[in-house]
């Protein structure tokens, strides 16, 4: 694949919800400008986006990939992203390399909550989008109707650059209201006609709103307007162009990707109206050297700089980093500044790449995207630059896990290969992540939910032959006394010989246990325990504490303190003291009143005004306490809460029932409260059942 000049470039992030119609419309592109001869499609496994084992079988993209097409001297590099909300964090990474975006959309039904989130997300970040109505050849497509939908969500920003020509419910083409031209489909191919007469009304009103659009993107075309002079072609396609550009006009085609209707059309108005790789503000970044703030502009005579924003390890080409070039240049042999890895290292090879067909290319340079081969330890998010001019480059939003559970491998030799599969993977994918429990004994890995952790069990089977299964998440609790009181441990051994012997007296006082772990003291007057012997009582101490009386967990929010105690001469030693310690303890819960604490999280939800009260009702019913409610505009609200962990353990689950899967929400450890008296006996029940299994 030859390079193209910046001014050529265009890179755009194809989104929408799951059967819109994203991969279907790669494999077309491909089609039409003639980089393959025959169409791929998803049921048929055959696709350059779905290359993926887990892709083909589900017929459903589960990891984003990268389709560079060429067209009347165009450059184009698409990403084909994933429409499941699980999986946002590709977008948002997606968001970093593109200049634009494409959000497909299903005429075939009403526009669905996970489009309006989208259309919200770009809309918020003033992304330059094109949206493309697909599947209008399907039967009762109401064009008109998700006009008006649109409209509502994003008002005039919305505008039909494509209206769609139906004829007795049979979708037969469009009309171009940019180039005032006809086209339909005549014996399977697209063909151009002049407007007929009938359409002439139609067009003149949406033709007279483009031109309302473009006349408010400038004062010089607004006067113009309202001076009732006609704009000519070159002004309104200028005024578009800066519209889409700065976010204020989102251009709505409309026709049918298993047909190729509007396939140039759209490739066309990319070439016309989206920003080129140069057309934005420059890159701004921070000197890691200095900590001052730097950028670059998107042209090839300034410093390379370049951010990651995919990685993939392939089981037998290695690591490849995906990368989009801001600036300058990279060749074979460069060495290039790794900004998590803050060293320098060698670019041993690297590629554009189609799905998984890698092209050949001599330099990778400014508004470009290819990839990095075998160079470890480069991770997502990470910036690139020239060694002599380092920049780093803010990294992406990744959500944190909202959903954990537990996993074992089914087969005890897969013990060893889980832990280099889950590091692999979660190279690949940041948004997920792993962490081994050790109080609980548990694996846990995390994720937006049960999607998103069944895509990385199924890619550890097929790609790493482990298998797991799944088992839910034990809660982590601890425990304290309530009441101060005070007890003594005696430890006397005889066994022939020297023997064991220590005594010890210890008031044992509750604390704040989300200020106090543990605090040790002593009150000794006149020698009675000897001071050589204070860390070996603290030292018991600590070690009855790392198992609870109660059902195991660790004790907490407890200061001990030694006021009196015996020794003798020969038979006394550190571990008669120990000894004595622990026993001091357990004689101290017959009247401390011990008891359970568990885990308290804060959860921020992000909901639609209509999902208020159901939610707040919910958290009331969780034993959670609402801490507050912000107002953020557009119909929605924060609700600030919280909730023992213990029932949240499904709500990322629970929280998109109740909500249609519109609720977000992130949580975060507080402290430690304890647990209600009637729930205790059943933790303390299956605590006890665990350590017998």
């Amino acid at each position: 694949m030859k390079q193209y000049d910046v001014e050529n470039l265009r890179s755009v992030t194809v989104i929408g919800h799951q059967g819109s119609g994203k991969t279907s419309l790669m494999e077309s592109i491909l089609y039409v400008t003639g980089a393959k001869e025959v169409k791929g499609k998803v049921d048929t496994k055959n696709t350059a986006s779905d290359y993926l084992e887990e892709e083909k079988n589900h017929q459903s993209s589960l990891s984003m990939s990268l389709i560079p097409a060429e067209y009347e001297g165009y450059k184009f590099n698409f990403l084909d992203t994933i429409g499941h909300k699980e999986f946002s964090s590709e977008i948002y990474q997606s968001l970093r390399a593109a200049k634009g975006a494409i959000l497909m959309i299903d005429g075939s039904h009403d526009i669905d909550l996970r489009t309006e989130q989208l259309i919200e997300l770009l809309h918020d970040k003033n992304v330059p989008t094109i949206i493309f109505i697909n599947k209008m050849d399907k039967e009762n497509v109401k064009f008109d109707k998700l006009m008006e939908k649109l409209q509502e969500m994003v008002g005039n920003v919305a505008v039909p650059f494509l209206w769609p020509i139906v004829e007795d419910d049979s979708f037969e083409g469009f009309i171009n209201l940019i180039e005032m031209k006809e086209r339909v489909l005549e014996n399977g191919k697209v063909v151009q006609k002049p407007i007929p007469d009938k359409y002439k009304d139609l067009v003149s009103g949406h033709r007279e709103k483009i031109t309302e659009a473009v006349a408010e993107t400038s004062e010089a075309l607004l006067d113009k307007y309202f001076a009732g002079e006609e704009l000519t072609y070159e002004e309104i396609s200028g005024g578009l162009r800066d519209g889409i550009i700065a976010g204020d006009l989102m251009p709505v085609l409309s026709g049918s990707v298993e047909k190729n209707i509007g396939i140039k059309d759209l490739l066309e108005m990319i070439i016309q109206f989206m920003p080129a790789a140069n057309d934005l503000k420059p890159k701004p970044g921070v000197n890691p050297k200095t900590d001052e703030k730097e950028s670059r502009k998107t042209v090839k005579d300034e410093p390379f700089s370049a951010y990651v924003f995919k990685t993939i390890i392939d089981p037998f080409i290695g690591t490849m980093n995906f990368i989009k070039v801001y600036s300058g240049s990279v060749k074979k042999d460069d060495k290039i500044y790794v900004s998590n890895l803050e060293d320098e290292v060698k670019v041993n090879a690297f590629s554009y790449i189609r799905g998984k067909e890698q092209l050949d290319a001599d330099e990778l340079s400014a508004g470009d995207i290819g990839i990095l081969i075998k160079l470890d330890g480069i991770e997502t998010g990470a910036t690139l630059s020239d060694p002599k001019a380092k920049i780093v480059f803010k990294k992406a939003f990744v959500p944190s896990p909202t959903h954990y559970v537990a996993i074992k491998p089914k087969q005890k030799r897969d013990e060893d290969k889980i832990s280099s599969a889950l590091k692999k993977l979660k190279i690949e994918d940041p948004s997920f992540d792993y962490k081994r429990n050790r109080e609980t004994a548990q694996l846990l890995i995390g994720g937006q939910g049960m999607s998103q952790i069944n895509h990385i069990i199924e890619k550890m089977e097929n790609r790493y032959k482990v298998e797991v299964g799944i088992h839910d998440q034990k809660i982590v609790y601890r425990e304290t006394i309530k009441r101060t009181t005070e007890a003594q441990g005696r430890h006397k051994k005889q066994s022939g010989g020297s023997g064991q012997f220590g005594v010890v007296d210890i008031r044992f006082k509750p604390m704040n246990p989300n200020e106090v772990d543990f605090e040790f003291d002593e009150e000794i007057h006149g020698g009675s325990v000897p001071k050589g012997y204070f860390p070996a009582v603290e030292k018991g101490l600590k070690e009855i504490f790392e198992k609870g009386p109660l059902a195991g967990f660790p004790v907490i929010g407890i200061k001990a303190i030694l006021y009196d105690g015996s020794y003798h001469d020969v038979d006394s030693n550190e571990i008669s003291f120990k000894i004595a310690a622990a026993l001091a303890y357990k004689e101290a819960c017959k009247s401390a009143k011990p008891t359970l604490l568990e885990p308290i999280m804060k959860l921020e939800i992000v909901i639609k005004d209509d999902y208020v009260g159901d939610v707040i009702g919910d958290i009331n019913k969780r034993r959670g306490k609402v801490l507050g409610m912000e107002p953020l505009g557009n119909g929605k609200q924060q609700v600030n809460a919280e909730i023992p962990e213990a029932e949240i353990i499904s709500y990322t689950i629970d929280l998109n029932a109740m909500t249609q899967g519109t609720g977000e929400f992130t949580r975060e450890f507080v402290r430690y409260e304890e647990v209600p008296n009637n729930l205790q006996t059943k933790i303390i029940e299956t605590s006890k059942q665990d350590d017998e299994d």
